[in-house]
């Protein structure tokens, strides 16, 4: 009996985690990416995602970064909604939640891997995060790695593109409709 009110009591005062999101995205792309998130390997980051995912702070917001054979940035809660889009802010906001210390792994930056986008500073993550459309190692240990795509790599690879050098979208970007916590 009491290990079993001890095992329930553990239970109730531990929260149940997220293993993941769903990236509804609309636009030149149409469709769900699904993302693995590693809640063992930067909780912190997985934390703040799932919150803000859960809130509902990413629905509307665009795909503000795209680099051809690089990568699509997203996650800009304060200049990247679409609605007053403006190309000119959108990467350079996050949520009024703190900035979050650095949780660099020895999971390398490949085609799908979900990383947490920053300022010069390691410790300056914040809402906004990018996923590779092919291998970056050269990120590797220098930016928080949050997750992976586990389907929906066909939908990354339609998002719109922008300019080659900055990744800056012409005309309307890409959004994420809703994204949302799953099991």
């Amino acid at each position: 009996m009491r290990k079993t009110t001890a095992l329930l009591a553990l239970m109730v005062a531990s929260p149940a985690l997220a293993t993941g999101i769903d990236i509804t995205v609309t636009g030149e792309a149409n469709g769900v990416i699904s993302v693995d998130l590693f809640e063992d390997v930067a909780p912190g980051h997985v934390e703040r995602i799932t919150t803000l995912a859960e809130s509902g702070k990413y629905d509307g917001v665009v795909f503000h970064r795209v680099i051809d054979g690089f990568m699509a940035q997203t996650g800009d809660v304060k200049f990247g909604q679409i609605d007053g889009y403006d190309a000119r802010q959108a990467g350079r906001g996050g949520s009024d939640m703190g900035n979050l210390s650095a949780e660099f792994s020895e999971i390398t930056f490949d085609r799908g891997v979900v990383g947490m986008a920053r300022s010069s500073d390691p410790n300056s993550a914040n809402s906004q995060f990018f996923i590779m459309f092919a291998p970056g190692p050269f990120l590797d240990g220098q930016y928080t790695v949050v997750g992976q795509v586990t389907s929906g790599l066909d939908v990354l690879d339609a998002i719109k593109r922008g300019d080659r050098q900055s990744g800056a979208i012409e005309g309307a970007p890409d959004m994420m409709t809703n994204v949302s916590v799953t099991d």
